[in-house]
């Protein structure tokens, strides 16, 4: 481009101010802000005189890049040449003097606007609420709001976001509710934009705590939700208060609030984690009997814990389902099919699987080895499953102590399916009413 403009120049052919202003606003366009620079003064150089949509390009790319201390420069310029100042320009100016911690000179940016003759939108007003609430400046920033709705802007979450939030970090509870309140008169969705203000919290794990002390104040004035219940209980587990998202999963039902899949999901997962996997069965069958689907994670999580204790056919029904009802589901349970499948064609076929997720980046974990288990003693032998898991042991992708416990999983499931058999072929020759009736005779004798 620049070699273009010392070519023109050589043939004393200058580009306009158009043609100058389309090259900023592509460099804008790209973050290249020396770059714009540089072409501003070459457009100086020329002797051609920027106008405003020249300036109004430069100085919000300025802004909106960090250099918003030159871009007001750019605005001094402007005024000083008589130059109409569109409220846009105004507000990216604030906007960035908020961002780089000058409150002072984006207010007096603001009252010049006003004088200007101007009416600031909300697109002004919330940087400068938003970055006063950021310094504690919390009564100011109220006012600013009450401006807000005294001009009529109609003002959104977007606006009262920040005063809940610090609000809520400084404890002053009676003005978070009062707010609310005014929220609420205001045609605000109160219960929908709390929701919204919990799920922003939470985004920092460090802030669980505070969410939860603040809802805890809210639920006995009467504010509360199933959706806001299932962020609290997804933040609490997330950061490993599993105990505590639980309680709020039993208070939930106690006032009689009606848990929905997300929150039967969330238990799942908090009730794996503590080891109560009956609770956590519970939980699935509700979601079930609600004709939906527990979440991805609820699926993996409950799959996983009934492979600890050894429940491998439920498990491995559980992976069938969640692959049938969801779109993606997890990598390890597409493999765990595979490996079922596989299992037909011996030890040496599941080994290229394991291979094959090996390369994929996936470890085989305990599903897998369930898998393993559950397709050798249902096609193949017991010696079959341990030749796998010794390959696993040397290549160092289990350890001794994982190599036992599996053993014993393999031994009692396949006594469990012998068990299960023979219990079948009686059934088959009408035997085990006879055998139950021996079994009560021992039992009298």
């Amino acid at each position: 481009m620049l070699e273009v403009l010392g070519r023109m120049r050589e043939m004393f052919c200058k580009p306009d101010v158009f043609a100058y202003t389309a090259m900023i606003k592509i460099l804008v366009s790209k973050g290249n802000l020396d770059g714009c620079l540089r072409v501003w003064e070459e457009m100086r150089r020329d002797g051609v005189e920027p106008d405003v949509m020249a300036y109004v390009t430069l100085v919000a790319g300025l802004c909106k890049g960090g250099r918003v201390q030159r871009g007001y420069e750019l605005f001094k310029e402007m005024k000083t040449k008589g130059i109409l100042i569109e409220r846009v320009t105004y507000g990216v100016l604030i906007e960035g003097f908020v961002k780089d911690g000058k409150l002072g000179s984006a207010c007096g940016l603001l009252k010049d606007l006003i004088d200007s003759g101007y009416r600031a939108d909300l697109g002004i007003y919330n940087p400068l609420i938003e970055g006063m609430c950021d310094v504690k400046l919390i009564d100011r920033a109220y006012k600013l709001f009450q401006v807000t709705v005294q001009e009529g802007l109609e003002p959104g979450f977007a606006t009262v976001k920040p005063m809940l939030l610090a609000f809520a970090e400084m404890r002053r509870m009676s003005d978070f509710c009062k707010l609310l309140e005014q929220m609420q008169k205001l045609g605000f969705s109160v219960n929908d934009d709390l929701s919204k203000f919990f799920s922003f919290v939470v985004e920092k794990g460090e802030r669980t705590i505070m969410a939860v002390r603040v809802f805890n104040e809210l639920k006995v004035k009467g504010y509360g939700s199933v959706l806001i219940y299932n962020i609290l209980m997804g933040a609490l587990h997330k950061t490993g208060k599993v105990k505590q998202a639980l309680s709020l999963f039993q208070e939930m039902k106690d006032l009689n609030f009606e848990p929905d899949s997300s929150t039967y999901s969330n238990a799942i997962i908090c009730y794996v984690e503590d080891e109560n996997i009956k609770d956590a069965c519970i939980c699935h069958n509700k979601i079930i009997e609600m004709s939906c689907v527990p979440s991805i994670d609820a699926y993996y999580s409950l799959t996983n814990g009934l492979c600890k204790i050894g429940e491998i056919d439920a498990a491995m029904m559980l992976v069938r389902d969640c692959l049938g009802n969801v779109t993606n589901g997890p990598m390890e349970f597409k493999y765990a099919l595979t490996v079922l499948h596989a299992c037909k064609s011996g030890a040496e076929k599941v080994m290229e699987v394991l291979n094959e997720m090996m390369q994929e980046g996936l470890p085989p974990d305990n599903i897998i080895c369930s898998a393993i288990i559950s397709g050798m003693c249902k096609y193949r032998t017991i010696e079959e499953a341990r030749k796998v898991f010794a390959n696993l042991r040397t290549r160092k992708l289990l350890t001794e102590a994982n190599v036992i416990i599996y053993d014993e999983l393999l031994i009692e499931y396949m006594e469990k399916k012998a068990a299960d058999l023979v219990l079948s072929g009686l059934k088959f020759f009408g035997l085990e009413s006879k055998l139950k009736a021996k079994g009560s005779t021992l039992l009298s004798r």
